[in-house]
């Protein structure tokens, strides 16, 4: 099975969008924690990003899955953020 790079980045907006819809809940039982996010859907709660990145590869083998951190937080994506114009919300 080939890669598609721009199914996978469609999966993870729609993941990202779905997860921001649920943070404020998580936020209350699983701050600090990492949610496994699949069409669009919070489908299990890690510990770590690395627990969280095992399990997505190991369940999920089209790769077609995200994983976000529960915190509330602004991302901050370093220098590149700031040369290419991005500030965190």
């Amino acid at each position: 099975m080939e890669f598609d790079r721009i199914a996978h980045e469609a999966e993870v907006d729609r993941n990202c969008d779905a997860f921001l819809k649920v943070l404020p809940d998580l936020m209350k039982t699983d701050a600090g924690r990492v949610a496994l996010m699949r069409k669009e859907q919070v489908v299990g709660i890690f510990q770590t990003i690395e627990a969280a990145l095992r399990a997505g590869g190991a369940r999920f083998p089209d790769r077609m899955y995200s994983v976000q951190e529960v915190t509330d937080e602004p991302l901050d994506l370093g220098v590149l953020s700031h040369v290419l114009g991005f500030r965190p919300s």
